[in-house]
């Protein structure tokens, strides 16, 4: 947990820096932006913050339509994410002539759903054989069915 606050924290400061040094280069907004989007390690220190974003996102997510994950649900997300990153890697080399900005944020889009759709099926799964199941397990499963199937749809 503190290694991951770290790294959020220091995402966000290298961010700011970066930003407030292109301002201070170039004095206004545009050529701000302009510099900020054609030097490549500015770009890649705003993709990494994205992938904060992104992650933080993912784990409120998770908070709001899973709450605590169990052991074996955790288990089995990283196995499936490791093998859906892998297969996607295979898929890049295919791909490579079309890797952009879009490319990334598509495939983190797609990879973002899988996970949530696994951790769904996990947790039907795990209704299924539980006897016990509180109003809240209900109520999550009822929120997080209709917006996956939109999500999977859109």
């Amino acid at each position: 947990m503190l290694c991951t606050a770290l790294v959020m924290a220091g995402s966000l400061a290298l961010t700011t820096a970066v930003v407030a040094h292109a301002y201070y280069l170039k004095h206004q907004f545009y050529p701000t932006v302009v510099y900020l989007t054609k030097s490549s390690p500015s770009m890649a220190v705003l993709y990494i913050q994205a992938f904060v974003l992104v992650f933080l996102l993912g784990k409120f997510m998770g908070k709001v339509f899973f709450g605590q994950l169990r052991a074996a649900e955790m288990e089995h997300l990283l196995e499936r994410s490791w093998y859906a990153v892998t297969e996607t890697c295979l898929a890049f080399t295919v791909f490579r002539d079309d890797f952009s900005p879009r490319f990334v944020a598509l495939f983190t889009l797609l990879l973002f759903l899988k996970c949530f759709h696994w951790l769904a099926e996990d947790r039907v799964d795990f209704m299924e054989r539980s006897p016990n199941i509180s109003w809240l397990f209900h109520f999550r499963i009822v929120c997080e069915c209709p917006s996956f199937v939109c999500s999977s749809f859109a």
